[in-house]
């Protein structure tokens, strides 16, 4: 049975730093395109960023663009994301998801999985 779990949210002050983990039990997760979305209150889930292993290339929302960076930790079999500089309108549920066929992904194209979300609060 296929289980995404995500870590590492909490609440931090603007321009303060936070690393996201999402570990995979039921298959490789960091031999699969995934990705980091966000959902924040009242809006749309959003991607935020995803990595494809096989060129190791990556894609990253405007808004994330300079302050995020997506990584697999291969010891560990995690997907992370280190997030710097943070601002109010990061805060939001990050859910982790994978497979994806593509990254980025085709309009209307779901990862086949997703966690539970971790929450991240950017408050003063």
């Amino acid at each position: 049975q296929v289980q995404l779990v995500e870590s590492g949210g909490e609440s931090v002050q603007p321009g303060g730093s936070l690393r996201l983990s999402c570990a995979a039990s039921g298959f490789t997760l960091q031999s699969h395109t995934a990705g980091w979305f966000r959902q924040a209150p009242g809006k749309d889930r959003e991607l935020v960023s995803c990595r494809r292993p096989i060129d190791g290339s990556t894609y990253y929302a405007d808004s994330v663009k300079g302050r995020f960076t997506i990584s697999t930790n291969n010891t560990k079999g995690t997907v992370d994301l280190q997030m710097t500089s943070l601002k109010k309108e990061d805060t939001g549920i990050y859910y982790c998801g994978a497979p994806m066929l593509r990254c980025p992904p085709g309009l209307g194209h779901q990862p086949g999985y997703w966690g539970q979300g971790t929450q991240v609060t950017v408050s003063s």
